[in-house]
């Protein structure tokens, strides 16, 4: 199934590779920040460093390698909302009503990642305004949209999280106070990780169980084929999420981010 694209000055949907392979039931739309201090202005990524995922981050990846112009908007955007989070919900809002009627007429569900290539934690001070109502998130503001994401900050999934939000460890050994504190996190709350191996087919192989990594018998946890689709609100819960490195940078990170 085809459907149409979407682009607003926040979101955009239709044009990521692995998000289309769902556009049967959901249409997601996502939103790309310029990344940890990219911006110049601040930092949405607080977890970049002790990751190690500042380098190999998909930011440099796929169509921003091509263009100027989109690491430039995506500069231009994050400032916006650094420099009022108030008008930047307010335009948040506004595209995401636009994007309920664009799915809408297409006969599909909404679905919505907001940290496309941010750590953002929405879920907390982050009020907006919809149809003259404060709500205390975008989550409680649109409950017709299922939202999702990655995130590197483990103590969100601590948090009881809207029932519309499902969040996505991601792991990394660039460290060991993160590699523990995130493996620890996955195992007190049953949340999903995603890993990235270094190529498709090591990610094969360790989810075939025909190798065993180290980070699979730290959890003893089945490996899903996370780049089938990008909809995690839909994968079995507790499961490891299989990546494979994407874009130069990442095919080459030895920061520990990339597995193996």
């Amino acid at each position: 199934m085809s459907l149409k694209l979407f682009k607003s000055p926040t979101i955009a949907a239709g044009s990521n590779a692995k998000t289309v392979k769902g556009d049967d039931l959901y249409q997601t739309a996502i939103m790309y920040l310029a990344p940890h201090t990219a911006s110049g202005m601040g930092n949405v990524c607080p977890m970049a460093i002790m990751a190690g995922c500042s380098e190999p981050c998909l930011y440099k990846a796929g169509r921003a390698e091509l263009f100027d112009s989109i690491p430039k908007a995506r500069i231009a955007k994050t400032q916006r909302y650094f420099r009022s989070r108030e008008k930047f919900m307010a335009e948040l809002v506004r595209d995401l009503e636009k994007f309920v009627a664009h799915c809408g007429r297409q006969g599909v569900k909404p679905a919505c990642r907001l940290n496309g290539t941010s750590d953002i934690q929405w879920e907390v001070a982050h009020p907006c305004f919809r149809g003259g109502v404060r709500y205390p998130s975008i989550f409680a503001a649109f409950p017709e949209v299922q939202f999702y994401d990655y995130t590197k900050i483990y103590k969100r999934v601590y948090r009881k999280l809207p029932d519309n939000y499902t969040l996505c460890l991601s792991y990394s050994a660039a460290s060991a106070g993160y590699r523990d504190a995130v493996l620890k996190a996955a195992k007190e709350t049953g949340c999903s990780i995603a890993v990235v191996y270094r190529t498709k087919a090591l990610r094969d192989l360790i989810a075939a169980d025909v190798k065993t990594d180290w980070v699979r018998m730290s959890l003893d946890r089945v490996v899903i084929d996370g780049d089938e689709t990008d909809m995690r609100f839909l994968d079995p819960r507790g499961v490891i999420v299989g990546l494979y490195a994407k874009g130069k940078a990442g095919r080459a990170d030895t920061s520990g981010f990339v597995v193996g």
